[in-house]
Parts: structure tokens; sequence; C-alpha cells
């Protein structure tokens, strides 16, 4: 796969896998989804919007340069943002591949933080040096005025141009909580939401905070996903029961909606409606109990976002997709291609492979 380098949410040529729950596997035009879904079909997306979460600054002690992502909070409350988890970077900015930015100076705790008009300290060392919990200085008020000023979306060194909010706003963006962008929303706009109604296919949100895909770091990134807090709609509640005890489908529109759904799961799979903090990984060994598929962008190998694709499918069916990917140049990152994947039952994956399509 080769790197998305233009902030286009949808590329006219944009490009979508499909690996249907027997392991088969075709290529389609992405802005052909909606012909991957049936009558009576739900679609869960995640309606958050993403916000200028990268911070540039200064570490007072040391006089150092830092740059500051947020990464992580409790809840989805306006307040929480005043005591945010963050990752601290060195000098440098996107430009430079998160792998070989230069370390930030040592935290302590009580170090204060100048981050243009914001002012922060680090309250807790979070079990890595550069993984800190926040403070910052001020009314909330101020706090959200000085990320509206003063940050930018977190970017990476793919894309050498600089992202203004808007490219990493889906078009379903509503409140203002994620870290980076719930990217596989981009696929979605207005006409294939008539169109969802026009041929029966249910439409409903959640909110999830979207956290940090990449750090750069080993240690960090294995500690990836984060915890973070989300929000399910009564009316979500209730239609994915409804889905399924009419026998269809819930499909999931990207990896946080698989995690929030899946983390309130009930019997029968329904879900708990109302606030909660997703804190499981989600993989290999993930038992799904609520989503049937995924629209999802398409991930590199040992991200968090590639070992969810584990809970759908086998070793084996990961390893083919791969090669597909691979052999027809799919672009990957927040920008990239999709891929449409279905649960494949173990006997079905067997089979496919003793008795393959013609």
């Amino acid at each position: 796969m080769i790197a998305a380098t233009l902030p286009a949410q949808r590329p006219p040529d944009g490009k979508l896998l499909m690996m249907d729950g027997r392991g088969q596997i075709r290529h389609w035009a992405r802005s052909r989804f909606i012909d991957l879904l049936g009558r009576g079909d739900l679609v869960v997306a995640n309606d958050a919007a993403t916000l200028p979460a990268s911070l540039t600054g200064e570490h007072l002690r040391s006089g150092q340069p830092v740059e500051v992502r947020l990464a992580g909070r409790r809840t989805l409350a306006e307040e929480s943002i005043r005591f945010p988890t963050a990752v601290i970077f060195g000098s440098g900015d996107f430009r430079i591949r998160t792998e070989e930015r230069p370390l930030p100076p040592p935290m302590k705790v009580r170090d204060r933080l100048r981050l243009g008009p914001l002012r922060a300290t680090v309250d807790a060392i979070l079990g890595h040096p550069r993984l800190v919990q926040l403070a910052f200085d001020g009314p909330v008020e101020e706090i959200w005025e000085g990320l509206a000023r003063h940050g930018r979306p977190i970017q990476y060194s793919h894309i050498q141009t600089p992202l203004a909010l808007w490219d990493v706003w889906t078009p379903i963006a509503g409140p203002p909580v994620a870290f980076e962008p719930p990217s596989a929303g981009f696929a979605l706009d207005w006409s294939i939401l008539r169109s969802f109604q026009e041929r029966g296919i249910d439409f409903r949100t959640i909110t999830h905070a979207a956290g940090l895909s990449s750090t750069g770091d080993a240690e960090l990134d294995a500690l990836l996903p984060f915890d973070e807090p989300y929000y399910i709609p009564p009316a979500t509640a209730l239609a994915i029961s409804h889905a399924h005890l009419l026998g269809r489908r819930v499909v999931a529109i990207g990896t946080t909606v698989v995690r929030a759904l899946e983390h309130a799961a009930r019997p029968a799979g329904s879900v708990w409606s109302g606030a909660g903090l997703a804190t499981q990984r989600i993989g290999r060994t993930s038992r799904l109990g609520v989503v049937d598929a995924m629209l999802s962008g398409t991930h590199e190998p040992g991200t968090s976002h590639y070992e969810l694709l584990r809970a759908f499918m086998d070793d084996d069916a990961l390893r083919r997709m791969n090669e597909e990917l691979g052999a027809a140049d799919y672009r990957t990152h927040e920008f990239g291609d999709s891929v449409f994947v279905e649960r494949i039952k173990p006997s079905a994956a067997r089979f496919e492979q003793q008795c393959p399509a013609a």
C-alpha cells in the first residue's frame, strides 16, 4: 500500500476492497459502498468533530520548545478538557516523521508549559516519560478559546501541507470531542445518507472521542488505543436491538464505532445506551457480539486499527486481504482508500480454502 498524500475526503477514484463473510474478496469503487448494503441494514457512524489538538509551545523549566498532542479525556463533558491526557514531542513539526522527532525535555510533575495563550501544569506522568496528565489554567471557556486560536489538527508527515480544521471534520461532524478524525466517516456524504433513506437502510450515530493513531514510539504505540469516552443515544441502542431482532446487519463506520458498541454490548446483540468509557483492546481473541460488518480505512500492520480487523477474520484471510491491497495499490492512512469486512465464520473460511470459487 502507498500513503495517501492529499487531504481529499472523497476522491473520485477512491477504492474499496470488500471481504464477505465467506472470505471472498471483491474490488469496488468506494462511491458504490451503498450497493454493499441491504434493506433493513443498520449503519452506525461516529459524529465526533475533531479538535485542533496539536499545541506548540515551551517547557518553561528547560526553555525548550515542545509540541503537545492531546490524546485523551475521561468524559465527553466540556469541563473534561481541563484535565487531558497528552503525549509530548520535542522540537519540530508534522513534516518530520513521528519516529524521527526529537525527544522532549524530561517531564516532571508540576512542570509548567506555555502553549500559545494557554498555560498548563504537568499533573502526573502516566507510566511513560512522554505520556502525561495536564491541568490547564483558567476557566473552561478560556481553554476552549485557546484551543480554537492556537491549536492545529494533529498531522503526520505523509501529508506535507498544513491541514485546516475542515479537512478533518467528517460531513456529519457534531460535538468537538475527537483528537484525530474518525476518518472512516469521510466516505459518507449527504447524498449517500439520502440514498440510505430511499433504500430502506437505517442510519444512526454515536459520539466517540477518537484518539491518537500513532506516536512514533513503539512503547507508547503498544498502549494504543487509550481509554476513550463515548455516548450511545437511546434511539441508536433501540435501532440496534430492532435490527438484530429482525436478523439484519449492524454495520459500523470505523473502528471507533466498533469499540464503543462492543464495550456497551448486552446479551443478544443489544447495547446499553448512555455514556461510557471504552477501555478494551479489540483483536484476535475478541468475540464480537454487536457489529456484523465494518467500513474502515486501510491500516498498516502493527497498529491498533489493524489488530482490530483480527476480530473479523483469521490470519489467513487478513494475509490475503493485505496481498490484494498491495497488488492493487490501495492508499493508506486517514485520506486513503477503504475496506468493507464482514465477520467471517471459521467454518466458512475453511470451506472457502477447500473449495475456492471458480
